[in-house]
């Protein structure tokens, strides 16, 4: 899935994988390490909270949300959490890309299949650069223990988020790259994105 080089150096770097494997870790890993790198805000409809600036997210109503989508300034987006909308803007996106710069974007596999098709990265004349991470755990079982240790849920839930993990896994297929996150090693799991991305 890489793409145009029309930017230099400059890319979208999508990580993706199942819920509970550990991408907001590893993204706030990479943000901590790599200040040279961009991490853009989300766009979201949900209230501010008491002493919440404006680093990780702009704060819009549900009428400018709409107005964004409408005019196509919104990559992907998604209902979560009680209702609030969350998306990834165009403007915290390409501006960055076409300054050379590498952007590393957390996504789920419904926003991952929506940016790979939008026209900025789908085929191979798209003019912007896209490449993709898979992060898996060690194994099924170690995912189904993170799921059951963050809060207690019933059966039939624990049954439907791990059908849902089955799904996200199987997009590691469609991903350019792969790295097991494995339990008590981040700093190994950066290490081997930091090789992918010849940062260090």
């Amino acid at each position: 899935m890489k793409r145009s080089k029309e930017h230099g150096s400059g890319k979208l770097l999508l990580l993706i994988g199942p819920s509970g494997v550990g991408k907001s870790v590893v993204l706030n890993a990479l943000r901590e390490r790599h200040p040279e790198l961009h991490f853009p805000r989300s766009a979201t409809t949900r209230p501010r909270r008491s002493g919440e600036g404006d680093m990780l997210y702009r704060f819009v109503t549900d009428e400018e949300f709409d107005r964004l989508i409408a005019e196509n300034k919104v990559l992907e987006w998604a209902v979560v959490h009680g209702g609030a909308r969350y998306g990834t803007l165009e403007e915290e996106i390409v501006p960055f890309i076409e300054s050379g710069k590498t952007v590393v974007r957390e996504v789920d596999v419904q926003g991952f299949d929506s940016i790979r098709n939008h026209h900025f990265f789908r085929g191979p004349d798209a003019p912007y650069r896209l490449e993709s991470l898979f992060i898996l755990p060690e194994s099924r079982e170690q995912l189904v223990e993170r799921i059951r240790k963050r809060a207690p849920i019933a059966e039939d839930e624990l049954q439907r988020r791990i059908a849902s993990m089955e799904r996200e896994l199987t997009y590691v297929r469609l991903c350019d790259h792969q790295v097991v996150n494995r339990e008590g090693a981040l700093d190994a799991t950066i290490e081997s994105i930091e090789k992918m991305l010849s940062v260090s």
